[in-house]
Order: structure tokens, then sequence, then C-alpha cells
């Protein structure tokens, strides 16, 4: 990286309730010349800006980045190709940059996309990630749910696609958390019943906001369509 270079920060922003966010986080946001968030490519809106507003000085430089949520890699892969010149622009300007997303940033997070096409672009910028509460801890937090202890194991998956990775590790695994359980929550209910889960089973809706809501018996999530924000987490 050249002296005049800037600096990239991925920022995690939480769950969605701003006291989550961290010290450290905030610290950053007061400095950086430019704050990029993720929005969905079919509007505006970033959620992730929501959440961390009230930290962002009023005279900063704020864009949303649109990414699209498709199964299309290649077409995806251009998308952010396409952002990180933008951002790399302003690295090399000798400005920091903050990039915010959800949650936190090496977990399921927009970033690691962002992260992968910058390196891809000059390996020799500077990159620093600043860790965000997940929404499954929020979520474990609000239930006073033991995620794990002892010897225990924990998986993470995606419930993009449905329940068809606990059918493959449900025994040997101890507990499951199912991000992104919304599109196929159908199919995450069978899998919870077909691998005797379903009554050890909860979800939650929105975890951290407002109107935060527990389902504690996922049978009732059969038939409904599931929110985005819809996690389930299996003892």
């Amino acid at each position: 990286m050249g002296k005049n270079e800037g600096i990239l920060y991925g920022i995690g922003v939480g769950p969605g309730d701003p006291d989550l966010i961290t010290i450290k986080a905030v610290e950053i946001l007061k400095d950086v010349d430019v704050v990029y968030s993720a929005s969905s490519s079919k509007n505006s809106h970033s959620l992730a800006y929501d959440i961390a507003r009230k930290y962002i000085p009023s005279n900063k430089i704020c864009e949303f980045l649109s990414f699209p949520m498709i199964l299309n890699k290649e077409e995806a892969e251009k998308w952010w190709l396409d952002h990180a010149k933008k951002v790399l622009k302003d690295i090399k300007e000798g400005k920091d940059v903050a990039f915010l997303t959800l949650g936190d940033p090496l977990t399921y997070s927009t970033f690691g996309y962002l992260m992968k096409s910058l390196m891809s672009l000059d390996p020799n910028i500077e990159i620093q990630v600043v860790p965000g509460i997940t929404s499954y801890q929020a979520a474990a937090a609000a239930t006073n749910t033991v995620l794990v202890e002892g010897e225990e194991s924990l998986t993470i998956m995606s419930g993009a696609l449905g329940g068809h990775h606990l059918r493959r590790v449900s025994e040997v695994s101890d507990n499951i958390v199912f991000l992104k359980a919304y599109k196929n929550i159908d199919d995450i209910v069978e899998s919870l019943e077909e691998t005797n889960r379903i009554d050890s089973s909860l979800a939650v809706i929105r975890c951290g906001f407002e109107d935060q809501k527990v389902i504690e018996d996922v049978r009732e999530l059969k038939g409904k369509k599931a929110l985005y924000w819809t996690l389930v987490i299996s003892k």
C-alpha cells in the first residue's frame, strides 16, 4: 500500500439494535472520509445504514451499494467488481472508507464479496475488519438459549435453499442455527421434523428490532410467508 492511500474498514453493525454496535466501530465512523453500506438492488434503502445512522456525522459522504440476491455467480461477480472499483478509487485517492454490513462482516456478509473483489484488483490495499454481533448471538441472548456448552458442537448454516444442510449434518452436530430461514421455511420445518429436532427448536423474527418476535413452536411458520430476518435455533 502506498503511503498516501486510504484504508478500508469492514464494519459489522450488529443484528438491528443500534446499541449493539461496538465502540470501535463508532470511533472509526467519526474519522473515515466515506461511508458505504449495502442495499438491495431492488431499492435504495439500507438497513445497515439505518442501524448506524446516529453514529455517522452529518458531514460524512454516504453512499449505498446495491447487491442483488441472485444465484447466478457470474452475474453477481460483475456487481461485486463494479463496487470494488468504486471503493478502490476512493482508497487510491487517500480516503479512508467504511463499509457497513449487517451482523458480522465475515459471516454470510456482502462485505466478504467486496473484500475478495478488491483484493483481486489490488492485493496490497489495507483492509481492517471490525467484527459485529451476529443475529444468532443476539437471538440466543433474547431467548436465554445456551448455544453450546461442554463438548457440544454448533453448526451455522444457510436456510435459503431449505433444510438440506440439516439433513446432511444432523447426526454429527449437537446444535444448529439456520440463518436466512425465509424463502424455504416449509422445508426447514420438515427437516426439523425428520431429524426429531422440532420440539427443541425456536425461531426469532427481526431480532434486535422493536417488533422482534419469538416463535417457540416453529410449526407455526409452516405454510406462511416468513420475513427475511428470520432465523431458527435448534438444540
